[in-house]
């Protein structure tokens, strides 16, 4: 009788602890963080290299951001910048030491930074990774820079000028279909009234 008890008991007892194990993995979840796929910056200017996250928890003194850095052409990542709890640690013997500006407010959920001056050898992929515990599980967002000669990128991104664009085509078709439907209606409007002036003629 007694073995059946400790038995039972201890049946309870995992089930106790499996539970509390499920309802914690429930509690923790995964930080979106999102950045743009690529990035074209001209020689000699400053980037602001955009990220921003999404995450359940309220933003902690624990949240911290990290971003590494993997060359054109190189197979690892090197880490160049933390930040955590409102202070900022570049790394050192970087490509771009004293070239890295915190540029982003985790209250707001924005981790971005500026790389000013920037250089042909900064081409490669950045990447940024943000944790805000308990949410830790997080697949970090990736940029691809390109960095090209000053003054060739378009004034105005392609984008913008794609829209004005199709945004003139649509105004001028419409503005046809305006004069043309008045044209219409005044012909069909000067035909009714000389049909009526015939028929009381005759």
């Amino acid at each position: 009788m007694n073995f059946l008890i400790l038995k039972a008991t201890l049946m309870c007892l995992v089930l106790l602890l499996s539970s509390l194990c499920l309802s914690h993995a429930v509690q923790v979840s995964a930080v979106e963080v999102n950045t743009p796929e690529e990035m074209f910056v001209e020689n000699g200017t400053d980037a602001k290299l955009p990220c921003t996250f999404t995450s359940v928890e309220v933003i902690s003194s624990a949240a911290s951001v990290s971003w590494s850095f993997q060359p054109e052409g190189a197979a690892t990542r090197i880490s160049f910048f933390y930040y955590s709890n409102g202070k900022s640690y570049p790394g050192k013997d970087i490509p771009f030491k004293d070239r890295i500006t915190w540029a982003g407010d985790l209250n707001k959920k924005d981790a971005s930074i500026t790389i000013s001056n920037m250089q042909f050898r900064d081409n490669g992929t950045y990447i940024c990774d943000v944790k805000n515990p308990p949410d830790i599980v997080v697949k970090p967002g990736e940029i691809r820079v390109r960095v090209v000669e000053k003054d060739s990128l378009p004034a105005f991104p392609i984008a913008t000028v794609a829209g004005i664009a199709i945004g003139t085509v649509t105004g001028l078709s419409s503005l046809i279909s305006i004069v043309v439907c008045l044209v219409i209606r005044k012909n069909n409007s000067k035909k009714r009234y000389s049909g009526a002036q015939s028929f009381t003629r005759s």
